[in-house]
């Protein structure tokens, strides 16, 4: 310790003995009666002298002691600690108490304790009622105070024998604050002091510059006091017991004596110094306190219904014990009452000695009132007065419960009618601006779907005053230079787009609209939808350079440079941007803003116009920022007959032949209504097709076979029963209507099924789109030969229709979809086609179609007229694939296409020499035959680079023929995947063209495939289709030649 707090020691020391010694002298004088001249001495009145004085010096003397407990330690300096340790006689008791034996090894020298023994052993100074008081004062201040109180050896020596018998303390109980016990001797009734207060265990905590403050009407040390209590420690005091601590053993106690008063001093001042430092040690398990074995309270006394009797022995006793520091205490006690009566405990047990160290500890520590906890920690039947207090509703049933469960109800009920105000008041605030947001939401939305009609409209606006612009001025432009601006974008709805595999592949397979070239007026820019490799654009390169190069050698290299010139292959930026999104062709480019700007640059001055494919809305916006015509339809008139259902509409209206059937069929009940009613009126119809509005390339048609109905026997009972003239009749039709509609439900349930179990499995999924989105019914030809055909034209905006391609179609397994066609057709009489064609021409110029149209028919021979009908059956309001190869074809063999006269005439080079003077000949013209496949797919082709697939074809002899004008001419779409290409094959006959196409498809899948690895591929189907053609080609002939001579 400081030399301050030693002189304050000092002066506590001086107060102390002069209090001691007015005492001994008061005491001193109760017994001596002293005469003096007759008269009697007034010891009355110098004892009240004497007390009085005695009463002020302890007032200062606690005031004093007071400030000096509530000082700030400072650890002294360690070299002055063994300077002034005071050497006390050594003691050893009968019995041993608990030994904590650490599991740690202890560290060599002195502990902290005994370095601050001697300044904490000063605290013993200010307490005059301990036993080593005298001792200490006079080896500190060389004062020898006399001992008034004599007492006989016997009482002396019975009182040091007596065995200590301690109970089960739990230290978190009252040791958790605890600080140097202020017990006296009891002066009036002449006890020994009792040095058990002195033995109670010591908890270890980290000194706190701040006391903490707890209020005692805060009721959170009641939650878990109980719960904290039982985890407290127990210590037995029966011999032979044991305790066990995390990381330390404890020696089993035994029965002790008490230490004799000369011995007790370093024993105690131990202690004391022990304890004064517990706020400088951290808590470990090496530290842990060591409980010691303590008497029965002394000073136990009772409360009885939160009152104490002042008259009552116990608690007389227990004041004048510790009058010294009733100062303290009696706050402590008041706080104690006060809570049992509130909680109407009945009786409670308060042990003297807790108290007091309770009381200690909160007055230096606690500024307010007592916590619960360490209140209850005091009393001995602490655990029924806590079980009492924790239990529900007893603070109501005290002093003051009324008015505390009134205040509660209110309370809560303030609470609930805040809360719920307050909740109310969230709700309105979060509707209001869940309005707002919303409000806001919808008016931005009406604002931005205003600006984007009124842009939309705008766009239509510019578009159709470009394209009377165009109408006007096609002549002119068609004979004059020119850029067509290619697009092949498919602008299909957003889930078929999400359905297709390899979209931007499809997109690419019209790749070949870079043949427009051939002709020397055009100049073209092709929107590719991905990213082309250096050996696609290479071959491309090579291939349009090809175009008449054997003409002469100056005017061969002149126009190759000039086709290499004239076309350009672009990427829209976005591509890279959106690479999974499957998005048509115009929206990718309305999303480029570098590739339109680089478009404007490359079209600026000249006379250009867009091609596009499948009409979008995108495509007017497009056109709009580019400011060019469109070759098309609007996207609402294309949208409106580009269906199944407006493709009738208009064959109706061209007056053409058309399949048995209705279009427009939304409902179930319609469909079973129309289908029965049209098989009724067509009992030649031996199949029913099914084909959904918005699909394309056989995607979206199904079939069911008429033989499969129970009643069908019956019903040809019956229409030969009646005759084909009678069976028109309605009476006659209406039994057999009647059976059909019962039948025809279970019917299409069980046999009805979709054409690609690819796209539809069954046919539940394929009538769900079907009756979404709209279909048609149709009679598939009641013929066993059937051939298909598609014809392309050209609906001039000019308002004429030319005819651009036609060729007929090589139908797959299921007869219902066209993977190859040859070129030119040769199934229908080329005026009978002519005329077709023109009709369906004119009216869709009718209805403001313009651009390009494909046309299917489909042909057979009728077997009750012996006559060939042609059925239109469908319509394209696009640039078709066909048309795309056709071009291709062109290009290669420099021939011409005349669908008028049916026949691909095809300019021969001239290799005889003339002389200068002499007249250049015609050329000579050859027919030639061409076969066309434009999706042919095989997954091995992937294996493959290009250049390895082009020489692999060169060692088994496939290519083209430049002299001849024959070959095999191939079309490549993509530079990552390679599993798509395109193939013609010319020839001069069709059958040596499709020999020609069978053999290449042979020789290519053996080449890549292998027995065990034969990949996913249409090629063996497109090769048994050839063979059935070639063979039933054969048999036209045998039976031709058979009817001849018969003739």
């Amino acid at each position: 310790m400081s030399d301050t707090l030693e002189n304050e020691d000092e002066l506590g020391a001086v107060l102390v003995q002069v209090q001691d010694d007015l005492r001994q002298l008061r005491c001193s004088l109760e017994k001596l009666s002293v005469s003096e001249r007759g008269k009697t001495l007034n010891i009355q009145a110098l004892d009240n002298a004497i007390r009085k004085t005695e009463s002020s010096i302890r007032k200062h003397a606690e005031d004093y002691l007071k400030t000096v407990t509530e000082q700030l330690l400072v650890l002294p300096r360690i070299e002055d600690l063994q300077k002034k340790t005071v050497q006390l006689p050594k003691w050893k008791p009968a019995g041993e108490f608990p030994r904590c034996v650490s599991t740690k090894e202890d560290p060599p020298g002195a502990s902290p304790g005994e370095k601050h023994k001697s300044p904490l052993a000063m605290r013993l100074l200010c307490n005059p009622a301990h036993p080593n008081n005298r001792a200490i004062m006079y080896q500190k201040c060389g004062l020898s105070l006399p001992d008034i109180h004599k007492r006989s050896t016997n009482a002396v020596q019975a009182k040091h024998h007596r065995i200590i018998t301690a109970p089960r303390l739990r230290l978190q109980a009252f040791g958790s604050k605890g600080r140097n016990s202020l017990a006296i001797t009891e002066q009036d009734t002449g006890t020994a002091p009792d040095t058990s207060l002195f033995c109670m265990s010591i908890q270890h905590k980290v000194a706190s510059l701040h006391p903490r403050e707890d209020s005692y009407s805060s009721k959170i040390g009641l939650i878990g006091s109980k719960s904290m209590c039982h985890r407290h420690l127990k210590w037995e005091t029966e011999p032979g017991s044991t305790y066990e601590k995390t990381g330390s053993k404890c020696t089993p106690l035994r029965k002790t004596k008490t230490q004799p008063p000369s011995a007790t001093s370093k024993s105690m001042d131990h202690g004391s110094m022990m304890q004064g430092t517990n706020d400088l040690i951290p808590k470990s398990p090496e530290n842990l306190p060591v409980p010691v074995p303590v008497n029965i309270s002394k000073y136990p006394f009772t409360i009885t219904e939160g009152r104490i009797n002042p008259m009552a022995a116990d608690f007389c006793h227990f004041k004048q014990s510790f009058s010294l520091c009733w100062s303290s205490v009696v706050y402590t006690l008041e706080g104690l009452k006060k809570l049992l009566r509130d909680f109407a405990v009945p009786v409670a047990n308060v042990s003297g000695e807790r108290l007091v160290e309770f009381a200690h500890g909160w007055d230096n520590g606690w500024r307010k009132a007592p916590p619960v906890i360490g209140l209850l920690s005091v009393l001995e039947n602490w655990e029924e007065v806590s079980g009492l207090v924790l239990r529900p509703g007893q603070r109501y049933k005290g002093e003051g419960g009324l008015e505390a469960a009134a205040i509660h109800i209110q309370s809560c009920w303030r609470c609930y009618v805040a809360r719920t105000a307050y909740l109310r008041h969230c709700r309105r605030k979060w509707a209001a601006g869940t309005i707002s947001i919303s409000w806001l939401m919808h008016t931005q939305i009406r604002r931005v779907r205003k600006a984007l009609q009124a842009r939309r409209f705008r766009q239509l606006e510019n578009y159709r005053s470009r394209a009377q612009h165009l109408a006007n001025n096609w002549k002119h432009i068609q004979s004059s230079k020119r850029t067509i601006i290619h697009i092949p974008s498919l602008g299909y709805s957003q889930s078929q787009r999400l359905n297709l595999r390899g979209f931007d592949i499809l997109q690419n397979i019209q790749i070949n609209r870079l043949c427009d070239i051939r002709d020397e007026n055009v100049e073209v820019i092709y929107i590719c939808p991905r990213h082309l490799g250096e050996d696609i654009l290479h071959y491309y390169t090579s291939l349009l350079k090809c175009d008449r190069a054997t003409d002469g050698a100056n005017s061969g290299t002149t126009k190759a440079s000039s086709c290499f010139r004239r076309f350009i292959i672009l990427t829209p930026d976005a591509v890279d941007y959106f690479p999974t999104h499957n998005m048509c062709l115009s929206t990718l480019l309305k999303y480029s803003p570098r590739t339109l700007k680089r478009i404007r640059n490359l079209i600026q001055g000249k006379q250009a116009y867009i091609v596009g494919g499948v009409a979008h809305v995108d495509d007017l916006a497009v056109a709009d920022e580019l400011g060019v015509p469109i070759l098309g339809p609007e996207p609402a008139i294309a949208e409106l007959y580009s269906t199944k259902s407006g493709g009738r509409r208009i064959f109706t209206g061209a007056e053409v032949d058309v399949p048995p059937g209705q279009g427009d069929i939304y409902s179930l009940n319609q469909l079973h209504e129309t289908l029965a009613e049209l098989m009724t009126q067509n009992f030649d119809v031996q199949r029913w097709l099914f084909k959904i509005d918005s699909e394309h390339g056989g995607r979206g048609t199904a079939y069911c076979d008429i033989c499969h109905l129970r009643c069908y026997n019956w019903a040809l009972q019956q229409y030969h029963r009646y005759g084909p003239e009678l069976w028109n009749t309605k009476w006659i039709q209406e039994s057999l209507l009647l059976r059909y509609s019962d039948e025809i439900p279970e019917w299409l349930a069980r046999y009805a099924q979709p054409a690609k179990t690819s796209c539809y499995p069954n046919w539940a999924c394929f009538l769900k789109t079907f009756l979404r989105q709209g279909g048609v019914v149709e009679a598939y030809p009641p013929s066993d030969s059937v051939t298909c055909l598609t014809v392309d034209l050209l609906l001039e905006p000019g308002g004429e229709v030319t005819m651009l391609s036609c060729g007929d179609q090589l139908h797959g397994s299921c007869q219902l979809e066209a993977i190859v066609s040859t070129v030119p057709q040769t199934s229908v009489h080329p005026e009978t086609l002519h005329s077709i064609c023109m009709c369906v021409g004119q009216a869709c110029l009718q209805r403001l179609i313009v651009g390009y149209v494909s046309v299917d028919l489909a042909t057979f021979l009728n077997h009750n007229t012996m006559e060939q009908k042609v059925w239109a059956i469908d319509l394209d309001l696009t640039y078709s694939d066909q048309l795309a190869m056709t071009q291709m074809l062109l290009m290669m063999t420099g021939g011409t296409l005349n669908c008028r006269a049916g026949c691909l005439e095809v300019p021969m080079p001239i290799r005889e020499k003339r002389c200068e003077h002499q007249i250049a000949a015609k050329p000579p013209v050859v027919n030639r035959f061409a076969v066309i496949g434009s999706r042919l797919f095989h997954s091995n082709l992937s294996m493959l680079y290009h250049n390895v697939f082009f020489k692999m074809c060169k060692a088994h002899g496939i290519g083209f023929n430049m002299k001849r004008k024959q070959g095999t001419v191939f079309a490549l779409y993509d530079s990552s995947e390679r599993c798509s290409i395109g193939m013609i094959t010319v020839c001069e006959d069709l059958r040596g063209a499709l020999v020609t196409f069978a053999r290449n498809l042979s020789v290519i899948h053996q080449e890549i495939s292998s027995c065990k690895m034969q990949g996913e591929t249409n090629f063996k189907e497109r090769i048994k289709d050839i063979e059935d053609v070639l063979q039933r080609t054969v048999q036209n002939k045998l039976q031709a030649m058979r009817d001849k001579p018969a003739a």
